[in-house]
């Protein structure tokens, strides 16, 4: 497929595959910040996954380790943000009015950060975590993108919903373990395929081992998917960043193809 978009005007987005240190914000924040500043120019959206300033653990302790959006550590995100010109898309367990979310911020250089809270908990969450409510879109370099958290790809309505609002991309942060990593792959796929929309997916890889909780392992496997549900770019469970650039006009081609806004 011929493209006429100059391969210099293309946005870029890096998925930044990565352990994640349970119940330790300041080691996770260096971490960001290394990571953010390793990568190449012309980054325009690096994504973090699921929880991924906090980590998670199923009981009380995540009171501890929770952070505010409006706290130290975003403040610290935000200038990272600022100081290397790119957005960054991150995952932590937040407080907010005595409530404990699994929350993701999008914070933008300039500072403005539009967060959604996971609507669809996960097994121990539901222990210690409140869903959120609303659906969330914010404006990427990649046009108008839906926001999703791991296990909220399971639910087509949502990816319907969004559909109907016609984004242009999702960005999805994930802590998938490694035993179901081709349900994580596949829905990837599907959430992209069924909007005819670009899907960039950040995923937790390592393990999760903190006295008297239970040890995880996840599977990583960020990818970048295709309007057309095909694989652009993936990872397998290295600590590395998936950098790619995305040409517009290949979804304005597989949308003519495809059809569902036409039919």
């Amino acid at each position: 497929m011929s493209t006429d978009t100059d391969p210099e005007d293309r946005p870029t987005v890096a998925a930044c595959q990565t352990a994640v240190t349970d119940l330790d914000p300041a080691a996770n924040l260096a971490t960001l910040r290394e990571r953010v500043a390793a990568l190449p120019d012309g980054v325009d959206a690096a994504l973090f996954p699921e929880q991924f300033l906090t980590g998670f653990v199923p009981d009380d302790r995540m009171a501890e380790a929770a952070v505010r959006t409006d706290g130290s550590e975003l403040d610290a995100v935000r200038e990272c943000a600022a100081e290397h010109d790119v957005a960054v898309l991150v995952g932590y367990v937040g407080v907010a009015d005595g409530d404990l979310h699994n929350t993701v911020a999008y914070v933008r250089p300039d500072g403005g950060t539009t967060t959604y809270r996971k609507r669809h908990l996960w097994a121990g969450e539901r222990k210690v975590l409140t869903p959120g409510e609303e659906r969330v879109t914010v404006e990427t370099p990649l046009g108008t993108t839906g926001l999703a958290t791991c296990y909220d790809l399971n639910f087509v309505a949502d990816s319907a919903a969004y559909t109907e609002e016609r984004i242009d991309a999702l960005f999805v942060v994930g802590a998938w373990p490694a035993a179901h990593s081709e349900n994580w792959r596949l829905l990837v796929r599907a959430r992209a395929l069924d909007g005819v929309r670009w899907a960039v997916a950040a995923g937790r890889t390592g393990r999760r081992e903190v006295a008297d909780a239970p040890t995880a392992t996840y599977g990583g496997r960020s990818m970048v998917a295709r309007p057309n549900g095909s694989v652009r770019a993936s990872l397998a469970d290295a600590e590395r960043d998936l950098v790619v650039s995305v040409d517009p006009d290949e979804m304005a081609y597989h949308r003519k193809r495809v059809g569902i806004y036409r039919d």
